[in-house]
């Protein structure tokens, strides 16, 4: 039998056989209890059931309650990137939300578990990021101030930090989506197991997220799905193969060593696979050495889920392998103090299944920028098809880099959703799109903005009682209005939000400006883009922006996008990088304080303050005035010394989000 035949029957025998545990069960009870029982009696629990619980001091013979049925509005299955802004997203935009996450920490690849530096669209052709903003921005925001220090355990508790801070969200950890239970065509639950209480729980939501990569949810529901490379034809993909074939890109083991100070030898453990270094491609370099080899990988040409714990312990002796090289060849004698100071357990994963939805991104559509009137999300890194051998295949370069963009290519909305199942979205590695456009889209930071998108979707699908093939077809500008107000940014997509009040302001102007223009404030733009600019700058602190309007308005909110430098990188990463294009600290143009005052009766009034602003996006709440002016205060940034906006927004209370 075939190794994806037996995988198929095997996953659904253990169903019906209930082999995939469907109950809490406990360790069997000591000898000793069975002993004190009388020849003869029943069973403690029922016939039924063989748990024979004794508690101590009370004497009590209880059978613990280990099934619950949950109810939520929207449920994320997944807690790395894209699971994250799904799940904030949702609950910030009104929705009851669950997350259910398969780890005991959160952040999937880039968690402490496997250290994958959480990129983006820093790979383009001329160097420089066009990095992503909103939610996953604050995340790693959110790090520089909690944690200064970089260490990646602290990092797993930044993140459950800004996941349960959030009063919508729901959070369950070593909690496994085993399969969806159905009701017609649609998902009526998720039954999940949760390891460490012995629990399971039926969770039942109006819709579903999968951000889980594998997508076991998904595939348990019937949705179509498909895995391997397909070939040159189908979609006219230059860098296809020219048949199609069962490969996927391979998972990796990484390792950290550290610097001792003094000699430090190596001995392989038993299970290390030797580094045959002579067969080598060049591009598989052993230098920088200290933060391990994303190239140690092995991929699949056939089930690469079933095989990913006999890859794992490959992975381990081919990782243990490049190692033992390093140190004991001989050849690098620059690593005789250096000592293995992490490796992962744990290989990263690259490609499993690709769902379909009503569209499948593909190679000709980022290469050719294609505009489409759905986009909700952009990616950017290079056409990186890892070589699918991997270490079993060395004489090939480790990956093909087969092209890098010259700008941001769009995502669309009907990529993120199934073709088959209603109510199934989807975010991350598992979208609707190719092999060859996986390549790029699977990197961390684009699955992110993939998971805000559909959270929001999930939100406003709620809001609007559609599901969410109606919603791209009915409300595709509302979803893209509140992306971009929640600081999201759709490349060669303007906000045209007719609820922003500053969108008919009579005159925006500033106190002085070293570059810039404060009319801009308005035009729809959260960023300086393809050598348009947006922005306006001061020319020193404290500074002013006034918004002036003819007639009386009446305002509750203002809201401000100031500047982060998006054309540098702020991802936690294991070499703490600090140059033009990398910082290991707080964007030194962000600001830091600021204050906003209306015109009310014929004197300024202060509406509110921040002297410890952490984010891009900078939101006042207030009881609402009648103005016919608001003025921006800014006082001090993070280091620079001007400031510089990119967006003003006014509304009236009932234009609140939510």
């Amino acid at each position: 039998m075939k190794r994806r035949n037996f995988f198929k029957r095997t996953f659904r025998g253990a169903l019906g056989a209930s082999i995939i545990p469907l109950a809490g069960t406990s360790c069997a009870s000591a000898q000793g209890a069975l002993d004190s029982e009388a020849p003869g009696s029943e069973p403690l629990n029922g016939a039924s059931d063989p748990e024979q619980w004794h508690q101590m001091g009370t004497g009590k013979r209880p059978r613990p309650d280990r099934h619950k049925t949950l109810q939520y509005e929207v449920a994320v299955i997944g807690g790395g990137a894209a699971g994250m802004c799904a799940a904030i997203s949702a609950a910030r935009n009104g929705a009851k939300v669950i997350l259910v996450q398969d780890r005991p920490v959160l952040g999937g690849n880039a968690s402490s578990e496997i250290r994958v530096h959480l990129n983006g669209v820093n790979h383009l052709k001329n160097g420089l990021p066009e990095r992503e903003t909103g939610i996953i921005e604050e995340i790693l925001l959110h790090n520089r101030f909690f944690n200064p220090q970089e260490a990646y355990p602290v990092w797993d508790h930044v993140l459950y930090d800004f996941v349960t801070r959030e009063e919508n969200i729901d959070l369950k950890l070593n909690t496994s989506a085993m399969r969806a239970i159905m009701k017609g065509d649609q998902i009526e639950a998720a039954y999940c197991w949760q390891m460490t209480t012995e629990t399971a729980f039926t969770i039942k939501a109006d819709l579903f997220i999968d951000c889980s990569g594998d997508g076991l949810l998904a595939a348990t529901s019937g949705a179509l799905y498909r895995t391997g490379r397909e070939g040159k034809a189908e979609f006219n993909e230059k860098y296809a193969p020219a048949q199609p074939d069962g490969w996927q890109m391979g998972a990796t083991v990484l390792l950290g060593s550290k610097d001792m100070g003094r000699p430090m030898p190596f001995e392989a453990p038993h299970f290390t696979i030797p580094f045959e270094a002579d067969k080598a491609h060049k591009r598989r370099k052993l230098k920088p050495f200290e933060e391990g080899f994303w190239w140690v990988e092995l991929g699949s040409d056939d089930d690469i889920i079933g095989d990913y714990e006999d890859n794992n312990h490959k992975l381990m002796g081919y990782a243990y392998g490049v190692w033992d090289y390093l140190k004991n060849s001989g050849l690098f004698p620059e690593t005789e103090n250096f000592a293995l100071d992490w490796v992962s357990s744990l290989p990263g994963k690259r490609e499993s299944r690709r769902f379909i939805g009503d569209y499948i991104l593909c190679e000709p559509d980022m290469l050719g920028n294609k505009q489409f009137p759905d986009a909700v999300a952009f990616g950017g890194w290079s056409l990186d098809e890892h070589n699918p051998g991997g270490m079993l295949n060395l004489s090939e370069p480790p990956s093909y880099f087969h092209e890098r963009f010259e700008e941001p290519y769009q995502i669309p909305f009907r990529s993120l959703y199934s073709h088959n199942v209603p109510n199934l979205l989807f975010a991350g590695r598992n979208i609707s799109q190719t092999h060859i456009a996986l390549s790029s889209s699977r990197i961390m930071a684009t699955c992110a903005l993939e998971g805000q998108a559909v959270g929001t979707a999930a939100a406003l699908c709620l809001k609007k009682d559609v599901l969410p093939r109606m919603l791209g077809r009915q409300y595709i500008s509302e979803l893209q209005e509140q992306l971009l107000r929640d600081d999201a940014f759709i490349p060669n997509r303007p906000a045209q939000d007719s609820r922003d009040l500053a969108k008919q302001a009579h005159l925006i102007f500033a106190d002085h400006t070293a570059s810039g223009d404060a009319a801009k404030l308005n035009d729809g733009w959260s960023r300086d883009y393809n050598g348009e600019i947006h922005h306006w700058e001061s020319d020193g602190l404290p500074a002013r922006v006034q918004v002036e309007w003819i007639d009386h308005q009446t305002i509750s909110q203002i809201e401000i996008k100031c500047d982060t430098n998006v054309q540098r990188n702020i991802m936690l990463r294991k070499d703490s990088l600090n140059n033009e294009t990398f910082t290991n600290g707080i964007p030194k143009e962000m600001l830091k304080s600021l204050e906003v005052e209306a015109m009310v009766r014929g004197k300024w009034v202060k509406l509110g303050a921040n002297t410890q602003n952490r984010t891009r996006l900078i939101k006042f709440h207030f009881d609402p005035v009648n103005t016919t002016a608001i003025r921006v205060v800014m006082n001090e940034t993070y280091g620079k010394p001007n400031a510089r906006l990119f967006e003003i927004r006014c509304y009236a209370a009932e234009a609140d989000q939510g």
